[in-house]
């Protein structure tokens, strides 16, 4: 038996090796293709049965679709408060809103070098993958209250039509500070 399962951690992950492996399928199955997929990341988890680990990719995804939004706000609010954004984002990573949006995709441009929002928004998670995943998500969960989902995906859908769907997702930010 093959089994293709998602990963979690785009093309950077791939090049560094540090991708999640997210595994559904039988425990005999899952123990065989364990130590290969392990040479290719840092995590490989078996999540359960069959379509498992497709619902435990799109759960993280909208998690990540919510988490850029809300570190993309409060970087909005504080900038235009007066708070120089690397210091603002030293705090948030040494307080409870340290997260992997603010840590390693951090969606204000020259906070940190490594993101795409350094880079034009160019490389990364595109907007239009993220809104595909939310989509997906929201489907799979259509009889749950996923109210934030739901409207993180108006973001999603206004940036694609707004013509920022092939930038990285983090180009919220930009989106929110020009519409002031």
């Amino acid at each position: 038996k093959v089994s293709v399962p998602p990963v979690s951690g785009g093309t950077k992950g791939a090049q560094d090796g540090t991708l999640t492996f997210m595994c559904g399928g039988e425990e005999k199955t899952f123990e065989r293709a364990e130590p290969v997929l392990s040479l290719m990341g840092g995590k490989v988890a078996r999540c359960g049965d069959n379509g498992s680990g497709l619902a435990a990719k799109l759960a993280n995804n909208l998690a990540l679709g919510i988490q850029m939004i809300g570190i993309a706000e409060a970087f909005h609010l504080g900038v235009s408060q007066g708070v120089d954004p690397k210091a603002l984002n030293a705090i948030l990573n040494a307080s409870t809103a340290g997260c992997w949006s603010s840590r390693v995709n951090n969606p204000v441009p020259g906070v940190l070098e490594t993101s795409p929002a350094s880079n034009n928004y160019q490389g990364g998670f595109a907007s239009m993958l993220m809104r595909k995943d939310l989509n997906l998500a929201l489907n799979a969960g259509k009889d749950l209250p996923l109210t934030l989902g739901a409207t993180a995906l108006q973001f999603y859908n206004l940036l694609t039509s707004h013509g920022y769907g092939a930038k990285d997702f983090g180009v919220i930010y930009e989106f929110l500070t020009k519409k002031q």
